[in-house]
């Protein structure tokens, strides 16, 4: 005989008519206890209480929207692989063709990188002329708009100050358009007040 009040999980043993062996201790320790005997009535009353209770069942599309709103990790080499495995076909045959472009193309770009690599200083001469050309073409195209939009004065100014001129130059049309909004909002709030 047990000498202690029974705990929650052999309480449900007793509950439980199919499981017999090792209750029959448990089963003379209800009968001799007051207490463990008003948990057991207890726990079968609500067991009784539960059976009643209606069944329901959760409709066909409830586990599509629970998943959907679920957020599911995805590693990133598994979003990689997923986005690969997109552009493979899906035909044998396709996927020998590509796979043949595949290496073509990867043979292409060794041979190309290798022809750069080993012919570097005509890369470098090629890159500086086009440096060159486009550092000309974008003076030509700052001198006519410093000419169109002051004049020769400005011009000359501009060439023999540089880029001191073109900072104050800078600096001024910032201030005045600053000016020209802090007006503008004076205006309107202003307006709205009235």
């Amino acid at each position: 005989m047990l000498n202690r009040h029974l705990r929650p999980d052999e309480i449900d043993l007793l509950l439980d008519p199919e499981v017999g062996f090792g209750t029959q201790p448990l089963r003379a320790h209800v009968r001799d206890c007051a207490q463990c005997q008003a948990e057991l009535d207890q726990a079968q009353e609500m067991l009784f209480v539960l059976e009643d209770l209606p069944h329901f069942t959760p409709s066909a599309n409830f586990a599509d929207r629970v998943m959907m709103q679920v957020q599911v990790f995805e590693p990133w080499h598994v979003a990689a692989r997923n986005s690969v495995l997109r552009f493979v076909p899906a035909s044998g045959p396709a996927r020998v063709a590509a796979g043949v472009g595949l290496a073509a193309s990867a043979g292409l770009m060794v041979t190309g990188a290798s022809w750069v690599l080993n012919h570097a200083d005509l890369g470098l001469l090629l890159a500086n002329v086009g440096l060159d050309t486009a550092q000309q073409a974008a003076t030509a195209a700052m001198s006519e708009l410093v000419l169109a939009a002051v004049g020769r004065t400005g011009l000359d100014a501009w060439s023999t100050g540089g880029v001191k001129v073109v900072l104050a130059a800078g600096a001024g049309f910032v201030a005045a358009a600053g000016a020209t909004v802090a007006g503008l909002r004076v205006l309107t709030t202003s307006r709205a007040r009235r």
